[in-house]
């Protein structure tokens, strides 16, 4: 069961909504397990409390959702409840709606659609009640201050907020207004002209959408798209406020994207990174707290966390999260161990790596990659080949089995230019590995015989690869067979080859078909089998320092041996008797019955192979089109019935403009358009006969095709032959 189905989710949120509280409290914490931050549940579930009068587990679970879903209805939501709470408690209800104001416009006060709780602010501060002209004064001031923080923000009230804010002012001073205004106009102007852009990029945004995993799907990429360009736009801060601000707005707009992005660990790094580089670590810290928790199956996080830990010294917190790392993977844990050994060698040294390791080797579940890992560790930072090699050899009695092994240990050897013992590893390796297996190894071995053995000795090893791999092919003669191609893998060097491409294509076509010419397949699919594509040098793995480890088995390869190049001279169409023009009787009977113009443009179409049309479509295509009448070839002037068009060559005027003729009549129009539809008639049975001539021809039905697509001009052309006759 999917327990991220949003239709699911939103049928099942509905249906509660006439539950009694008791019974949908369940149902909503299971929905909020899966969704933690949609704000429209958490809305309706708060909601669902004070409905009933429930004041302290509303206030529980607005304690749980408002800091993680910075959504203005659900902060409204929350403001009316205070409001409803401290309704009755006089001017101690009143201070403490005012600090919930306060609390929330800290918050979501940079929402694009926090205007009207700035409004609502403004009007809860001048209705309350004073007392002395201190009181008066006071309040007037903190009046002042909200407005002015209000018409920074760039909202679509903004402009609402700053005709009240002259209002006000004008209405305490105008001396004191005009110097304030004039102050506070530019910075008006540049929030209003920044919501015009930040509209643009806010308009692509659904606060509906639930946060899911990645399923990469056309919506959920658009969606993320849309936040990243939210977020570039914001950090460009385009209003040019002073860095707090602006990094409170940032804060903000992260925040609300992990709301709908919960599940995508980019974010939760650009997120925290972000606050990195800002110089607030621990911010960033806690941001990968956070991170690891909404993500616990995200190693990558885990890695990134523990790399900011140890990149400001916390080496103990790091060293913490790798163990976990270590423990949560402990039957696929490799890669952690290795990431741990470098840990240790990095901060505590070679010694506690190497101690670490010794215990790791003992494990079922230890890979040879760790094997390789130290050893590679050791000869770089000791210097002491021995060491590392002695590492490799208690591997290899270990992962024999184990072609990626084999060649790790064999470019270890190459660089201590060790020939003698790459040479006995291969040979040790290669009479254990069954055949399927030891593709890989033979073609390093080849190599590394081009490059430290003569030639002999190269074309031996060779020659053994071929037997050894004949094994596993059913045609042994051919593959025992030498070719030009083993030359070009012989002599090509990195991106360097001794042929052209085109030739190189060649060659790798003759390979493959050489290889498959004993397979049991029919005759015609053999002659059309290759490698139809054109081939590129980077595609073939023949270079000489080509690096590949053994294919996995997983995965699903092409039979190659079924597939079929399309080639049209080994398609064998029926046979008919033909007479000496090259066409049936059946069809030279119907010739005659044409006009000469419509047999010659048949006997003269060109014999075209490939895909071809539907004859039926495009014979009712043409029987639906109006055609030319005979008498209107030739005149430019003249509009074909039920077709725009505009003739560019006809008489001009001296200014060089075209002339235009004189307009018809609407009886002249009309006799035109009878004239056409006479002409249409006229061409019908001449289509039906060409429909027959398709049926009957020897040719494919490409040539069909061909000769339908090609009939809309035909029938112009002879009745024009007939209108001139």
């Amino acid at each position: 069961m999917d327990i991220y189905n949003v239709e699911a989710a939103e049928i099942l949120a509905h249906e509660t909504l006439n539950l009694p509280i008791g019974e949908a409290a369940p149902i909503y914490e299971k929905l909020l397990a899966t969704f933690p931050t949609a704000a429209k549940y958490w809305k309706q579930y708060v909601e669902s409390y004070i409905v009933t009068n429930d004041e302290e587990t509303a206030k529980q679970i607005f304690s749980r959702c408002l800091l993680t879903c910075p959504h203005i209805n659900l902060w409204r939501c929350y403001i009316n409840f205070i409001k409803k709470v401290n309704s009755k408690r006089g001017s101690e209800g009143l201070e403490e709606t005012k600090k919930a104001f306060d609390f929330m416009l800290n918050y979501v006060g940079n929402d694009v659609a926090s205007g009207p709780v700035w409004m609502e602010y403004i009007a809860f501060l001048k209705s309350m009640p004073v007392m002395t002209p201190q009181e008066e004064s006071h309040r007037m001031t903190t009046i002042r201050k909200v407005y002015q923080k209000a018409i920074l923000v760039p909202t679509s009230h903004v402009e609402q907020l700053w005709k009240d804010y002259d209002n006000f002012e004008n209405s305490v001073s105008r001396t004191l207004a005009k110097g304030l205004l004039s102050e506070y106009q530019p910075k008006f102007n540049s929030a209003k002209a920044v919501y015009r852009e930040r509209k643009k990029y806010i308009d692509d945004i659904d606060w509906n959408m639930l946060a899911t995993p990645s399923t990469g799907s056309y919506k959920e990429e658009q969606q993320c798209l849309a936040w990243k360009r939210l977020l570039t736009f914001e950090k460009g801060n385009p209003q040019r406020i002073d860095v707090t601000a602006a990094n409170r707005r940032i804060t903000f707009t992260y925040e609300q994207c992990l709301m709908y992005l919960y599940h995508h660990p980019d974010v939760w790094y650009d997120y925290a990174t972000w606050h990195a580089k800002n110089g607030s670590t621990d911010s960033a810290i806690k941001i990968f707290q956070r991170a690891v928790k909404a993500l616990p199956g995200s190693e990558v996080l885990k890695y990134a966390f523990a790399e900011l830990e140890e990149s400001v010294g916390a080496i103990q917190p790091a060293k913490t999260i790798y163990e976990s790392l270590v423990a949560e993977n402990s039957s696929m844990s490799s890669l952690a161990h290795i990431q741990f050994i470098r840990f240790l060698r990095r901060t505590e040294g070679i010694e506690a790596a190497r101690k670490y390791f010794l215990e790791v080797r003992k494990l079922p579940s230890c890979t040879y990659h760790v094997y390789v890992a130290y050893a590679t560790m050791s000869f770089c930072l000791d210097k002491d080949a021995k060491v590392a090699q002695n590492v490799f050899e208690v591997g290899l009695k270990r992962f024999m089995q184990e072609p990626g092994y084999v060649l790790e240990y064999a470019d270890f050897l190459c660089r201590l230019n060790d020939d003698r013992n790459v040479r006995a590893l291969f040979e040790r390796a290669l009479s254990l590995l069954p055949p399927e297996e030891s593709v890989e190894v033979w073609k390093r071995f080849a190599q590394f015989e081009q490059i430290y053995g003569d030639l002999s000795s190269m074309l031996k090893v060779e020659q053994r690869r071929k037997e050894a791999l004949s094994r596993t092919s059913e045609d042994v003669v051919s593959s025992l067979e030498n070719t030009l191609y083993d030359v070009v893998s012989r002599y090509n060097y990195m991106d360097l080859w001794p042929c052209s491409s085109k030739e190189l294509d060649y060659l790798s076509r003759q390979e493959w078909l050489a290889k498959n010419m004993s397979k049991k397949a029919d005759r015609s699919v053999m002659l059309t089998s290759g490698g139809g594509s054109t081939l590129d040098k980077g595609t073939i793995g023949v270079g000489a320092n080509a690096k590949l480890l053994p294919q996995s088995t997983k995965v699903i390869r092409p039979e190659t041996s079924r597939m079929v190049i399309y080639d049209p001279r080994q398609m064998k169409g029926p046979v008919i008797s033909a007479t000496s023009s090259g066409y049936t009787k059946e069809v030279d009977e119907i010739f005659k019955m044409l006009s000469p113009p419509l047999m010659s443009f048949i006997t003269n179409l060109p014999a075209i192979e490939g895909p071809s049309p539907d004859i039926d479509i495009v014979l009712s295509v043409l029987l639906q089109s109006t055609l030319p009448t005979g008498h209107d070839v030739g005149k430019p002037s003249a509009p074909v019935p039920g077709r725009a068009t505009t003739d560019i060559s006809g008489p001009r005027n001296q200014n060089g403009s075209v002339r235009r003729p004189p307009k018809r009549k609407a009886v002249e129009r009309q006799e035109e358009e009878d004239a056409a539809a006479a002409a249409q008639s006229r061409a019908m049975p001449d289509i039906f006969r060409l429909r027959q001539i398709q049926r009957s021809r020897g040719g494919g039905p490409a040539q069909s095709g061909s000769a339908a697509m090609s009939s809309g001009s035909m029938f112009s052309g002879e009745q024009s032959a007939n209108s001139s006759s």
